[in-house]
């Protein structure tokens, strides 16, 4: 029990120094989804690139590949998560069986000399991964790339209990003078809300419970506090590191962010929860390459010299890392995606020309004649 929760802890804190990136906007990611494919560089990697990656993932890097293997086995104990490795290579990429071995069976495919054919089948692998949720793979295949290292995670949960659809004029905030779709729920049980004491500010917070063992936790921070503050001093809430209070202890007034606590007359007996959630959709698209600083990235990119012994003989080194991710929560449940993958190109091998000629050979080395001619009147 205790492994596992270091591994959750190793992957949460991954999460954690990304979303305090957040600078505002709608935006959703994955940090569990690249954690597994960091780990498994990590225990390839050599040097000052394996410093970082093992920084990135929080664990040594000699044991990070073989705690992806628990990490993934967490998430698949959901019935409403599915998870899936793939890595593909150019058959002339020679690859050490001790690193192979540390994937899931079934993993390793091949990467052909077609790379529009290649890209169609990645493609087609996470439309099938993320159930059509994500259509394309963020890589793009050239005749360099010689290793495609990826992940795809998905989630689908449907409420315990769930919203009733509507329409609010919203007159404060960003949404001022518009109408927009919102879920509605009542409920008896109070502690699903609650408000947390945060270094960062006073955060509120509702826990939306779905079927396969899910949650999902919205929160709400102050004025004052920027995107990136709200969702790493969650994600302390969460792992218990600040002080909460469940709503059925606060007091009259207003005591988090968007919550107000009022004595009324009723007739039910009971408290109520009255909850309202904008309704949304989001999709992004993320270049991890932006923030080398967060996932360990920043030597492993030098195209100077290879950085991974441990996965082959033949040098080479990571030139794109991306994710693209989606989610929506809805009326009646939750649905997110993600897929993100790296690619690796050989160091030293020079690109290949841009384009396709026939060469022709004529040799002159026996004797031989010659003509003057004007050019104009092609007089000899």
């Amino acid at each position: 029990m205790n492994r596992q929760r270091d591994l959750v802890t190793a992957v949460n804190a991954l999460t954690a120094r990304w979303v305090k990136t957040c600078s505002g906007g709608s935006v959703v990611m994955a940090g569990a989804a690249a954690w597994p494919l960091l780990a498994h560089l990590a225990s390839a990697a050599e040097g000052q690139g394996r410093r970082e990656l093992q920084e990135a993932v929080g664990m040594d890097a000699a044991s990070a590949s073989q705690a992806a293997r628990p990490v993934l086995s967490i998430m698949d104990r959901s019935t409403a998560i599915r998870s899936a490795l793939g890595l593909w290579t150019r058959p002339d990429l020679p690859l050490h069986p001790a690193w192979i071995a540390t994937l899931p069976a079934g993993t390793h495919g091949e990467l052909t000399s077609d790379p529009a054919a290649d890209q169609l089948r990645l493609d087609a692998w996470a439309d099938e991964q993320t159930g059509g949720l994500i259509a394309d793979m963020p890589l793009q295949l050239t005749d360099r790339v010689l290793l495609v290292l990826a992940m795809a995670l998905t989630v689908r949960t449907t409420w315990l209990r769930p919203f009733t659809d509507g329409i609010d004029l919203f007159e404060t905030g960003p949404w001022a003078g518009r109408e927009i779709h919102v879920l509605r729920r009542s409920t008896h049980v109070l502690d699903r809300a609650a408000v947390a004491d945060t270094p960062a500010g006073p955060l509120s917070l509702l826990r939306v419970m779905g079927t396969g063992g899910i949650d999902v936790h919205l929160v709400l921070g102050d004025d004052s506090m920027k995107p990136g503050q709200v969702l790493t001093a969650a994600i302390d809430v969460l792992a218990g590191l600040h002080p909460t209070t469940p709503a059925g202890l606060l007091r009259a007034g207003s005591p988090g962010p968007g919550m107000t606590v009022r004595h009324v007359r009723d007739h039910a007996p009971d408290d109520v929860l009255n909850v309202t959630v904008p309704r949304f959709a989001i999709a992004s698209t993320h270049d991890l390459l932006d923030l080398p600083e967060v996932f360990g990235l920043a030597t492993v990119t030098d195209p100077i010299r290879g950085h991974f012994p441990g996965i082959s003989t033949q040098p080479l080194a990571v030139t794109q890392a991306r994710q693209n991710a989606v989610a929506t929560f809805q009326a009646t449940g939750f649905e997110s995606a993600a897929i993100t993958a790296l690619g690796a190109i050989g160091i030293g091998i020079a690109p290949p020309p841009p384009y396709r000629v026939r060469h022709i050979d004529l040799d002159f080395s026996q004797p031989f004649g010659f003509l003057t001619v004007d050019r104009r009147s092609r007089l000899i």
